[in-house]
């Protein structure tokens, strides 16, 4: 909660100048011979602007000079969310313009490169100066930007770089929230409001993945395309290179290298395609034991290889493919069937913060768990995290932070081109990552309003242009008999919650209404089906027999009736199955969540409830029998 007058909180976000900061491409700051990186982490200098029109800060002008000599700040670490790190419910519970600031040097002999200035996530709407003057400004959470700054900085002294960040949700945003006024000054203070959120988790603000500075020749590579095909045991890789800076003819040569290092196949051309003989494949690790997640590495050299201003980048890649039929999920022409979870990137003080320990653990209960496939529910997750994906063999269904829309005005104009914009940004940031292999372009809109016919017919459409090469879906809470955007996906994703927010405590009717409902969407659709959550809030510690909501039991037994099902129609069109969720996270205050979402297998510290166990030996059974459906046969060199 917080006070602000009128609505000139949203109008301050509104009537800023969207701004496209960046050229074509994305590409992940990797050192090499020609580029270097600088971390700006660590403590930046904080403060929220608890002025009653929330503009204080511009008003003054704080990007002016130090925030330390406006007024008073605290030390606030980067990356990770503001809101629980300090011991203030103010700032716990802030919605509005958050300022950070901190200092930076610029090498000197960076002076003669391209410098870039980049943030790898910051919720929401960020504006970025550098010692005083505005930079960029970019509209949205979990995915980077970045823009050049030579011409803003100095090699002689320090620089500052500060930045404005807004964590207010409206319509038009996404997710999309609105903020309710009270001006009943009886019962309320005055300028009193209240963010309302539209999605099941707490809106953490903050910059929350790293941010960097790094360098690149003049003429640098900007952006990398792979798409990949298999031919008995050939792999064929296809590559598009795009050049920036400085224009002209520009020459540059390919190679490939496995994971030894050795070239395995080359081109002197920025665009083409390389054939490999006997390659290895990229699979997920409950299909070939022997060498899950390979990958080979692109090495681009763009400029002469004899000369100085040459720009080196690798890139890792995967061969594999991925195909929707009528009834089955194929990688490398052979059935995939999905057993795994929903996440969220959530975490004790840090909030969504990168945390590389997190990441570590998390993958190490996910492959305890045996869980060979996670959704990044519900928005982009950090690249190291979908990096560890791609390098441990496991799938992921990579999501867009369309959560929420359930409201006519979040299907209008701006929310249409807002929503294609972010499809974009996450396309040319994950595309060239073999672990995703579906984009989730939201999490169950309101798609039985006929608005949600075109407008996912756009996204999804939209989507698909940019990448033809994997499905494309979204995860639908509706009906079958009166579904507007399902016509237009690949493959059904369904959320279902029978004997939880139905019929609460009934394990009864979970087959009969579970088998039912999947039938009916399996005749009308002949699409391949999953079940994309289902589950039950426990306590951890809490046990009751028989088994009653909230414990440990009730979770064991609920999630034993939809495996049934699941299995009855594993062989036929269900393809997969994430449960709800991974692990607990924080929510929004209310009377029904008490310190957050409890449906996970783990403690929000990880540690494994009784229902871990269970689908422990659920999946590990899976990974193991050669009865299973996984009728995985290697081709000759994989």
């Amino acid at each position: 909660m917080a006070r602000v007058a009128g609505s000139v909180l949203i109008l301050g976000l509104c009537c800023l100048s969207p701004a496209s900061v960046w050229g074509k491409g994305m590409l992940f700051p990797r050192d090499s011979e020609s580029r270097q990186i600088r971390n700006l982490d660590g403590m930046w200098n904080f403060r929220i602007d608890t002025s009653s029109n929330r503009n204080q800060g511009f008003e003054q002008k704080w990007f002016s000079s130090p925030l330390q000599q406006s007024g008073p700040v605290v030390t606030m670490p980067v990356p990770s969310s503001y809101n629980d790190v300090l011991a203030d419910k103010t700032i716990r519970d802030f919605v509005g313009w958050a300022w950070y600031d901190r200092e930076f040097f610029v090498p000197s002999d960076w002076m003669n490169k391209r410098v870039v200035l980049r943030f790898e996530s910051a919720h929401y709407y960020s504006i970025v100066y550098v010692n005083s003057q505005q930079v960029m400004t970019h509209n949205g959470g979990h995915l980077p930007f970045e823009v050049e700054i030579n011409q803003y900085v100095n090699a002689n002294g320090p620089n500052r770089v500060t930045l404005a960040l807004n964590n207010t949700l409206t319509p038009d945003t996404l997710p999309p929230g609105t903020v309710r006024y009270e001006t009943d000054t009886n019962r309320y203070p005055a300028g009193y409001f209240v963010q309302n959120v539209q999605m099941d988790f707490f809106n953490y603000g903050g910059i929350h993945r790293h941010v960097r500075i790094y360098s690149t020749p003049k003429t640098y590579i900007d952006d990398i395309t792979i798409t990949t095909d298999i031919q008995d045991t050939t792999g064929i890789v296809r590559y598009e290179v795009t050049a920036g800076g400085q224009p002209g003819f520009v020459a540059g040569e390919v190679a490939i290298l496995d994971k030894m290092g050795n070239v395995v196949g080359s081109k002197q051309s920025l665009n083409g395609t390389i054939e490999i003989p006997n390659a290895n494949f990229w699979w997920p690790y409950t299909m070939n034991t022997s060498s899950p997640g390979y990958q080979y590495t692109l090495k681009v050299t763009l400029g002469q290889s004899t000369t100085n201003d040459k720009d080196v980048y690798r890139l890792p890649f995967g061969i594999r493919t991925v195909n929707m039929t009528t009834n089955q999920w194929l990688i490398n022409n052979q059935p995939f069937y999905c057993h795994g979870v929903n996440k969220h990137e959530d975490a004790d003080i840090r909030g969504k913060g990168l945390d590389y320990a997190l990441i570590a653990r998390d993958f190490s209960m996910l492959k305890w768990l045996g869980a060979n496939c996670f959704r990044t529910s519900h928005y982009p997750y950090a690249e190291e995290i979908l990096d560890q994906a791609s390098e441990q063999g496991i799938v992921i269904i990579d999501e867009s932070p369309g959560v929420g829309i359930t409201e006519l005005d979040n299907f209008d104009n701006a929310s249409l081109s807002h929503h294609m914009e972010v499809m974009g940004e996450m396309v040319r940031r994950d595309k060239n990552k073999p672990a995703v292999l579906v984009w989730s372009v939201a999490n169950e809109p309101r798609s039985g309003l006929s608005a949600a016919g075109p407008y996912f017919k756009s996204v999804i459409g939209h989507t698909r242009s940019l990448d033809p090469t994997r499905p494309v879906t979204f995860v639908c809470n509706n009906d079958y008999e009166d579904d507007f955007a399902i016509p237009y996906v690949d493959i059904i994703l369904i959320n279902r919650y029978y004997a939880w927010y139905s019929d609460n405590g009934h394990t009864e009717v979970i087959q009969l209404q579970l088998d039912w409902d999947l039938t009916n969407w399996r005749k009308k659709y002949n699409k391949p089906i999953m079940v994309s959550e289902y589950g039950a809030d426990t306590i951890a510690g809490l046990h009751r027999e028989p088994s009653f909501v909230f414990s440990e039991e009730y979770q064991v037994d609920f999630m034993s009736e939809y495996h049934q099902i699941f299995d009855k129609h594993r062989n036929n069109f269900f393809v997969g199955e994430l449960v709800w969720n991974f692990a607990d996270f924080m929510t929004v205050q209310g009377i029904t969540r008490v310190n957050g979402n409890r449906k996970g297998l783990l403690s929000r510290q990880r540690e494994p409830k009784a229902s871990a166990h269970l689908l422990r030996k659920r999946y590990m059974a899976m990974f193991n029998s050669t009865a299973a459906d996984q009728t995985f046969k290697p081709c000759s060199g994989v």
